[in-house]
């Protein structure tokens, strides 16, 4: 028998990453975690091991030093990475650029030096729908027109841009671009989800903790949106959807060994006010909402047109806004202060 094929997962213990960590496990591959916990908490070691049975493999390491990701490749015989380890706050971005630019163009330039050193080819990047801007026509495909409208779009656009020019300098590698819209949801124990720090940057943790009393009241940004209710629209896609379409994307690079770029997404739009009835209604609390102004670079809608990732890769998101709402309610209700709850507790007195 083949020994399990190793994968590195950058941003190991971050929201989106820590589902994936699961979901590659499930599909047979072995993971060599590395985060250096900048935002997210060493309490999602714990709960991944009591999920899978597994004790994590984990590496405490910045992705932008050079030195730490040599070690990590000496170490561990990786075939493959799958890189989350970025900032991702539109917001934040906008008024933290140099740290934008500096962690998420500096960690992927990072990345890719010690994989080349290494003969490591294959490459499952997170990107995102950011990338195309203010879309002209909806639903979104992979050939639209690429623009950003904030620093943290620009960062995706510029990562892609640097592993298309990777990949036409060495054809042994294989990228995946993944370029995926709104991730809500939680894994369905409640035992691991989405924990922002300080005030969410995200609708869906914004609303949850509203749910649960830690916020009085959800701010909307804007209800002057070229849109049915005037909110925007966005396409949230579950968060296990995401990662299984990660793992999707990793076997189509081993197996085919050519490069994607594909769109995950449900293909259906939703607006702020839908998503607040939806939770309201999945979890049986009122959540209070004040208008507020425009945030800079939002755009009215967004939704993917995810028939390539389909056709190619076999994915497609199966979890509807219901189940989306149900296990985020879950994991924070479960968790009321995040992982933060057992931190406390099991601190030192």
């Amino acid at each position: 028998m083949r020994a399990p094929t190793t994968v590195l997962l950058t941003g190991a213990t971050g929201y989106i990453a820590s589902h994936t960590w699961l979901a590659l496990l499930e599909a047979g591959f072995d993971v060599v975690g590395v985060d250096n916990f900048s935002n997210s908490s060493p309490e999602v070691l714990t709960r991944l091991h009591a999920l899978s049975g597994r004790a994590p493999t984990f590496v405490e390491a910045d992705v932008c030093d050079p030195a730490a990701m040599e070690a990590v490749f000496q170490r561990h015989r990786v075939a493959a990475a799958v890189h989350f380890a970025a900032f991702k706050a539109v917001g934040e971005s906008a008024e933290k650029p140099l740290a934008y630019y500096a962690n998420n163009v500096g960690g992927l330039l990072t990345l890719c030096e010690a994989m080349t050193r290494h003969q490591v080819h294959a490459l499952v990047f997170s990107s995102s729908a950011t990338v195309y801007g203010k879309p002209k026509e909806l639903p979104i495909r992979e050939d639209a027109p690429l623009s950003s409208t904030n620093p943290y779009g620009a960062t995706k656009l510029i990562g892609e841009n640097i592993l298309r020019d990777l990949a036409n300098a060495d054809p042994a590698w294989n990228m995946a671009l993944l370029r995926y819209f709104n991730p809500v949801g939680a894994h369905e124990s409640g035992d691991i989800g989405e924990d922002p720090r300080g005030v969410p940057n995200n609708l869906m943790p914004y609303i949850t903790q509203v749910a649960v009393g830690q916020r009085a009241r959800l701010q909307v940004f804007g209800n002057d949106y070229d849109t049915p209710d005037g909110t925007g629209v966005r396409d949230y896609i579950h968060v296990v959807d995401l990662a299984e379409g990660h793992v999707a994307a990793l076997r189509y690079l081993l197996d085919r060994q050519q490069s994607i770029t594909a769109n995950l997404g449900t293909g259906q739009g939703h607006s702020v006010l839908e998503l607040i009835r939806a939770f309201e209604q999945a979890s049986g609390r009122r959540i209070d909402y004040d208008i507020v102004p425009r945030r800079p670079g939002d755009v009215d809608a967004s939704y993917a047109d995810p028939t390539l990732a389909h056709e190619l890769l076999n994915w497609r998101a199966t979890r509807d806004l219901q189940a989306m709402c149900a296990d985020s309610w879950r994991w924070q209700s479960k968790n009321p202060n995040g992982y933060q709850t057992l931190q406390t507790m099991n601190a030192p007195s």
